[in-house]
């Protein structure tokens, strides 16, 4: 990364793993071992269960909490739903939006990020907004319709002041779990395309949007994808719950 204003950011999403107990001893290695540097935002993203103990656990530590989704309406009828609020209220200061996980298997359109997006805004959460192409629109050369479509719906409800407060996650759905990883070359230039986009739109603006690539990262490739001048950090899936492995990836961050 070698924008001055784009802090790096490793998120680790643990997706549905750990009990209550197991999360909290997870943030606390994760808080002790890992060695931040004063550069570098690091975030971790619990099961809804275990948002308040690790809240907690990490009181007095730089690493920040997120939770894994929410709905964009403020309280309803939504059973099993959580709110923007709800989030906040419990110490939430990040969520993931738009995860391929939730686009794959609920159902979850464009659209609906876009609602989440600024429902997460509005209550003054940094959403990390997800975008990536599946490997069937990959092979057909369609990567940049794809993402540039996902970025779009969630720009169109952003002004230029949120750009700063605002994180793209670039997933291709092909490489997330299953140990494959894009060339760094391949990486980077998704992410250009994502940042000439947010430009096009907002003008030099653009260039505080941070934009992290996920998908299968891990310690021995970290590095190499996190040199790549517009990839701002990772969103890190199971490597994330290894806490010296997801120390690596944040050390390689600076």
């Amino acid at each position: 990364m070698t924008h001055p204003n784009r802090r790096p950011l490793i998120a680790g999403n643990w997706k549905m793993h750990k009990t209550v107990s197991e999360s909290v001893a997870l943030a606390r290695a994760i808080a002790d071992t890992s060695r931040i540097g004063p550069r570098t935002d690091v975030v971790v993203a619990p099961v809804f269960t275990a948002l308040s103990a690790v809240k907690t656990a990490l009181e007095g530590t730089p690493v920040a909490l997120s939770a894994q989704n929410l709905h964009w309406e403020a309280q309803g009828a939504f059973t099993g739903e959580v709110s923007a609020a709800m989030l906040v209220d419990v110490g939430c200061r990040y969520v993931i939006i738009g995860h391929s996980e939730r686009r794959q298997y609920f159902g979850e359109t464009d659209d609906g990020v876009a609602k989440k997006t600024r429902a997460a805004r509005g209550a003054g959460l940094v959403p990390i907004v997800c975008v990536g192409e599946t490997l069937s629109e990959r092979e057909a050369g369609i990567t940049f319709d794809v993402i540039g479509r996902q970025l779009d719906a969630m720009l169109a409800v952003l002004d230029e002041s949120a750009l700063a407060t605002t994180v793209v996650a670039y997933e291709p759905v092909w490489a997330i779990g299953t140990g494959k990883t894009a060339k760094s070359s391949d990486a980077q230039l998704a992410h250009a395309f994502l940042r000439d986009r947010a430009k096009n739109k907002f003008g030099d603006a653009g260039d505080a949007l941070r934009i992290l690539y996920g998908g299968s990262v891990k310690a021995d490739n970290a590095a190499e994808l996190l040199a790549q001048p517009d990839i701002d950090g990772a969103l890190v899936g199971g490597a994330s719950l290894d806490a010296e492995g997801f120390g690596r990836i944040i050390r390689a961050a600076g």
